[in-house]
């Protein structure tokens, strides 16, 4: 009767599939030595993006419909206007695309009420993905020659996501945000 048990088993096992999950992509930071401060932010390379108890997105401290919220990340990231505002604007040199002004600093902080829908989370993470998704191809479209960015070699997709376009997105342990402003 064992033997029967476990044949049963072993047939259920290697024919059914499993359901797997995916999550989200994200480079976690290096974790902090002991002795190490925490680093200081400077305020306006700060974008600070809440989800409050009532599924409202509060951006820069102000109502935004989750519609709107695509653009004005995409702007604050690039700072096309080097707004005095907004990141800090550097020159750098980037092999192979010569000098580009950079905001490398800039960092987008999600925060989230404990009583935050899952739903809401969502939506604002896809819309914060595809500004950056955008921007992407955008600068491929503009200094490749019209090309796509998943139309890129490899190699190139990584320069321009880790050296032009870094994703900087920091989300903060969920807590009571309240239902207002």
């Amino acid at each position: 009767m064992a033997d029967l048990a476990f044949v049963v088993l072993m047939f259920f096992l290697l024919t059914s599939s499993m359901d797997t999950h995916q999550g989200l992509l994200r480079r976690l930071p290096p974790p902090l030595v002991d002795d190490q401060e925490p680093i200081d932010i400077n305020q306006r390379n700060l974008f600070v993006v809440r989800i409050n108890s009532l599924n409202q997105l509060l951006v820069q401290g102000e109502p935004l419909d989750v519609r709107n919220l695509r653009e004005k990340a995409k702007l604050f990231i690039m700072n096309p206007y080097n707004d005095p505002h907004m990141p800090v604007v550097t020159e750098m040199y980037v092999a192979p695309f010569g000098y580009l002004n950079l905001t490398l600093d800039h960092v987008i902080s999600l925060q989230t009420d404990v009583d935050t829908q899952y739903q809401a989370y969502m939506e604002v993470q896809n819309e914060l993905i595809a500004a950056y998704n955008e921007l992407r191809d955008e600068f491929a479209r503009t200094h490749l020659g019209g090309r796509s960015f998943a139309e890129l070699p490899v190699d190139l997709q990584r320069i321009i996501m880790r050296e032009v376009i870094p994703q900087n997105i920091s989300e903060a342990e969920p807590r009571r945000l309240g239902g207002g402003r």
